[in-house]
């Protein structure tokens, strides 16, 4: 064995997030919910409230017309549809506003995710079709939320002025770090001399040039936790951004819980655009969740459904909450639009 028994951390995350049957998202466990004693982990946008699943499908719809009026098929297409909540918001408000959906795709690798979906999503079986791998060609609206953040990152670590790449070792007393010399360099030089741990996102970049072989017309709309390159790589952000959730509680340590605790990493936007642009997308828009919702409307949709808690609506667009943290961009092929949810507050400037 040439490593010597040393694994890079990107395959040690990809193991214990998406081993059959083990990994954490092809296992049996709960992930997501409100409450910890439910046995969830963490709660993401569409299960604080409907609204955000309402705001995201008036843009579908919007995409949508214009993809049909280019000469293209009314479809969506999801990537990493957790347990249905979205999907389920958005078939169900496009089918309000009488929004016309061909096809509604759900791009899934985890056959334990697949089985929750298809059991919330039973109303809407006849138009909904789940594929393990990207079709051949996409023609529609494509969105994912919180997926690229959940895909294996590369963990560099400089010392004394060397950078070292950080993977995992096993001892006597469990899983351990160990780091080795590397000639991986983060996309931008890092002032000072200080230690710095960082992450860099082949994976990421990876899936941004394999979308663009596959969407031939359309906007794709992603939602993560991130920043622009100049913001990932400050020099005071010398800890990375690598996270787990378990039981609704925050820490930085992967090694523990193996299959049982979510594990991501914020995601580098402008390396993503960039990688996206080189292949043939254009990058359209890029604005916090916040401001994104807003140009969609939530507040007036708020005012009709009176039984929807203020606080869930405060937490998706409060700057101190998901409003800010959490970032919406957009990517497009073949589509010249200015769309609803990037007409205020569009960051693109900042990539």
């Amino acid at each position: 064995m040439q490593r010597g028994g040393w694994l890079p951390f990107d395959e040690f995350m990809q193991a214990a997030l998406y081993a059959p049957g083990l990994g954490y998202y092809a296992n049996a466990l709960p992930k997501l919910g409100g409450m910890p004693a439910s046995g969830s982990d963490f709660i993401t946008a569409p299960e604080l409230s409907p609204l955000f699943g309402q705001c995201i499908a008036q843009q579908l719809a919007q995409v949508l017309d214009a993809v049909e009026a280019a000469g293209g098929s009314r479809c969506v297409y999801e990537f990493g549809a957790g347990n249905g909540t979205l999907a389920l918001q958005l078939c169900e408000h496009l089918a309000h506003i009488s929004c016309r959906l061909e096809r509604y795709f759900i791009i899934e690798i985890s056959s334990e995710l697949r089985m929750r979906q298809q059991e919330k999503l039973k109303a809407f079986a006849d138009r909904i079709t789940w594929l393990d791998a990207l079709p051949a060609q996409m023609q529609g609206a494509v969105i994912g939320n919180e997926v690229l953040d959940a895909m294996p990152v590369k963990l560099l670590q400089r010392k004394q002025g060397l950078w070292h790449e950080r993977g995992v070792v096993m001892q006597e007393s469990g899983f351990a770090w160990e780091d080795r010399l590397t000639d991986l360099r983060p996309p931008c030089e890092i002032a000072g001399n200080h230690d710095y741990l960082t992450e860099i996102h082949p994976q990421p970049e990876a899936f941004m040039r394999t979308l663009a072989e596959h969407l031939s017309l359309g906007v794709a709309v992603f939602i993560d936790y991130g920043f622009p390159e100049a913001e990932y790589y400050h020099p005071q952000r010398h800890m990375g951004t690598l996270m787990t959730h378990h039981l609704h509680t925050s820490s930085t340590d992967p090694l523990v819980r193996i299959g049982e605790q979510d594990i991501t990493a914020h995601v580098n936007f402008t390396a993503c655009a960039l990688a996206a642009q080189d292949a043939g997308l254009e990058v359209m828009g890029y604005c916090t969740q916040g401001r994104f919702l807003l140009n969609c409307g939530l507040l007036s949709k708020a005012e009709h459904l009176a039984q929807i808690p203020r606080a869930s609506v405060a937490k998706l667009i409060n700057e101190h909450e998901m409003g800010e943290l959490s970032r919406f961009w957009r990517l497009a092929k073949g589509l010249d639009l200015e769309i609803l949810g990037f007409t205020q507050g569009d960051r693109s400037h900042t990539l």
